[in-house]
């Protein structure tokens, strides 16, 4: 048997992916990127206003119409 012929599991099912360094991220720049992504969310809008109780009977009435 050549070496092709291996049948067994190969080493890389052992170990984890690794970062290429050009994507690290330094641990003191970790620290200013999640807040300006918090800060973002803040800054979000919700995309309607929540519904009132009789908006909520309303909806649900015209489901059962359907």
């Amino acid at each position: 048997m050549g070496r092709d012929n291996h049948k067994g599991a190969s080493n890389n099912s052992r170990s984890l992916p690794q970062t290429p360094k050009n994507q690290k991220i330094r641990p003191s720049d970790m620290k200013e990127e999640i807040s300006l992504e918090l800060a973002e969310l803040g800054n979000l809008k919700p995309k309607h206003e929540p519904m009132t109780p009789n908006q909520r009977k309303k909806a649900e009435s015209e489901k059962s119409y359907k």
